[in-house]
């Protein structure tokens, strides 16, 4: 009879325990879920290289749904007309045509921004004038820049079956 009476209770002190442990989990899951990361704004100085990439970071973070890679192809591209960054595109340039010539795994995606959206949209057009139709099935392209540069780009990149995603620069 004392053997039943201790493992009831030892069975009644585990359930507690668990239950407790329960708890605990349910609270750290809410607080996880309150916890947002910083917003980070968009940079006002279009030579500021470290804020634009940090807020292209953010913007490509959040629009991540349905992309089955953790490691997305992010493009940074220089605003501005001095020699440096005319180079800097141009590599930028050969860099993703190369990739485009390639071809990208489905589920993964391709992200573009920079301070100029019209230069962005201009290297995204470029590098992708030779692709194949349908070779970018299920690969989603977000661009990063104003809606006056978005529907180019979409009208560019239409056959080549990308999911093409715009998101509004502010």
């Amino acid at each position: 009879m004392r053997n039943i009476f201790s493992i009831i209770a030892l069975v009644c002190i585990a359930t507690l325990g668990l239950s407790a442990c329960d708890q605990g989990e349910k609270a750290q899951t809410e607080a996880a879920a309150e916890q947002k990361p910083a917003v980070v704004p968009m940079p006002t100085s279009a030579t500021d290289k470290n804020a634009w990439k940090q807020y292209l970071v953010q913007v490509v973070t959040a629009n991540m749904q349905g992309v089955k890679s953790n490691h997305p192809y992010m493009y940074f591209v220089p605003g501005g007309d001095d020699d440096a960054a005319q180079g800097e595109r141009s590599n930028q340039l050969d860099n993703v045509k190369n990739v485009v010539a390639r071809g990208v795994l489905p589920g993964n995606m391709m992200a573009f921004g920079g301070p100029d959206s019209k230069i962005t949209a201009q290297l995204v057009t470029d590098a992708f004038k030779n692709a194949q139709a349908g070779s970018f099935k299920d690969v989603v392209i977000l661009f990063i820049g104003v809606p006056a540069e978005a529907d180019g780009v979409k009208q560019a990149l239409a056959s080549s079956g990308a999911d093409v995603r715009f998101f509004e620069a502010k």
